[in-house]
């Protein structure tokens, strides 16, 4: 690290549990998220001020004016760009020293594996089941870290699902196979404030993963009342007869 990097990262590099050695692991990092909204927004901006060193934004979306009540990394000057271009941007002007890849597409497939086998962790910022479930399949397979985050109405959630830790769930241990039925927010709505906590949450955990610090919350579901202000956390077994991550039969 040069000067300018120890003076721009002080004030983290000053916690004991981070130090000078987690702040490299950090600039030596790279990070997939997955959905340049409410929640990936946040999340990409306190990654990039963190200092982490690669980011690939993923979205295929263009910024709407529904967007911009949660999606604060767009400003009314994007409207009608791609969310990628919009994100990009507003990250080079927080920290230029984070290299930002766009892939200005949805991932699917082949796509999807290359785009994870290319970073350290996976944040999954998306908002629909059928999205979540192939993250987190290819995540299992390539072994990946899995930070995931969802928010609806009033209501939020965050956990991690690593598949290098024999013990932890995967997604699907989780929520099993399911069906795509789950309310968008343009359908149940949602207010802002919780969709940027859930994204903070989700780069804190990334953060903690990558630096080496503190316990990540793998196997455990934390659960956020926005309306009641409350938090409970659930824990999470691994599923044996898991679709995804169990044994082979």
């Amino acid at each position: 690290m040069n000067d300018q990097q120890l003076l721009r990262y002080s004030r983290q590099i000053l916690l004991e549990q981070i130090d000078v050695d987690g702040q490299q692991r950090l600039l030596d990092s790279s990070v997939l998220i997955v959905g340049m909204g409410g929640l990936g927004g946040p999340a990409a901006l306190y990654l990039a001020g963190a200092g982490v060193g690669r980011l690939l934004l993923a979205d295929d979306d263009h910024v709407d004016l529904t967007n911009l009540q949660r999606q604060i990394i767009h400003g009314t000057a994007d409207l009608d760009r791609p969310k990628t271009a919009s994100a990009a941007e507003r990250l080079a002007q927080l920290n230029p020293e984070v290299q930002v890849q766009q892939l200005n597409q949805r991932l699917l497939d082949e796509q999807l594996l290359q785009a994870v086998a290319q970073v350290d962790l996976v944040l999954d910022c998306t908002d629909n089941f059928s999205t979540r479930q192939a993250i987190n399949r290819a995540c299992v397979a390539l072994r990946r870290p899995l930070v995931s985050g969802a928010a609806i109405r009033l209501q939020g959630q965050v956990s991690v699902f690593d598949p290098r830790d024999d013990s932890s769930p995967c997604y699907q241990c989780l929520y099993g196979d399911g069906e795509d039925v789950a309310l968008s927010c343009s359908e149940a709505g949602v207010i802002g404030p919780l969709v940027g906590m859930v994204g903070s949450l989700q780069a804190l955990e990334a953060i903690k993963l990558l630096a080496g610090f503190g316990v990540p919350l793998t196997g455990r579901l934390l659960l956020i009342d926005a309306l009641h202000s409350g938090f409970r956390e659930l824990r999470i077994k691994r599923d044996p007869g898991c679709g995804c991550c169990g044994a082979p039969g």
